[in-house]
């Protein structure tokens, strides 16, 4: 039989694996500190949302950062994958709604940095 602590954790990681972060701290440090995150989801929002295209179309970015990436913003509720039942697999990644609010408030922070400091 499973001790109090054990089922405490397991509901834990079972919660915290479903839910989405919502700290705006750690999405800020985690995610949007990441040099490859706002590039990522102008990819994906032009519709390269399969991991191959998106290394291929981002210079210096290895698989393994881009898993790293993508992991997070599902994380956050920024992405979402969507896995095709297919041999070869296919997995693609789509903003979120809150994923999509969120660029075009990037967009918004990039275009007020153009208007007071240039290009």
């Amino acid at each position: 039989m499973a001790t109090v602590e054990e089922i405490n954790y397991r509901d834990d990681a079972a919660r915290t694996s479903q839910a989405p972060r919502t700290s705006f701290n750690s999405m800020i440090a985690d995610c949007l500190g990441c040099k490859w995150t706002v590039l990522l989801m102008e990819h994906i929002i032009q519709g390269i949302n399969r991991p191959g295209k998106l290394v291929k179309v981002t210079d210096g970015l290895t698989t393994k950062v881009l898993n790293q990436c993508l992991n997070r913003m599902i994380d956050y509720g920024i992405l979402e994958k969507k896995s095709f039942a297919e041999i070869p697999p296919k997995v693609e990644y789509y903003l979120t709604p809150f994923g999509s609010e969120l660029f075009q408030l990037l967009r918004e922070i990039k275009l007020l940095q153009i208007k007071y400091f240039g290009d």
